[in-house]
């Protein structure tokens, strides 16, 4: 008889287990996938705000060309060839993509 009652004793799991669980998945989420979610979008709306003329940039299109004119309603002028312009929204702008052709631009230079 007190060999059962010792084996039900044990067969359950304490129950501060789950929410300590629980609490590490969170945290685990929360450092692997939302924070750098979020530190990745700060740096990119840093990025687009400090856009200029005359700034190299490529879209994410794949599109290269130079700023002509930054307007204050979210889109700017882009040259792509001399004397070729076209209007684009600047969250379209890759800040990886720009950053590693002015990177090849100065390694020629």
């Amino acid at each position: 008889m007190e060999l059962g009652i010792l084996l039900q004793a044990t067969a359950g799991s304490p129950g501060w287990t789950t929410p300590v669980m629980m609490g590490g998945m969170i945290l685990i989420f929360y450092f692997f996938m939302i924070r750098p979610q979020a530190k990745k979008a700060k740096e990119q709306k840093a990025f687009i705000s400090n856009m200029q003329k005359g700034d190299k940039i490529v879209t994410i299109a794949g599109i290269h060309g130079t700023i002509n004119k930054v307007n204050d309603d979210g889109t700017l002028s882009l040259e792509t060839s001399p004397g070729s312009y076209i209007k684009i929204e600047k969250s379209t702008i890759s800040p990886e993509w720009t950053a590693n052709v002015n990177k090849t631009v100065e390694a020629k230079a």
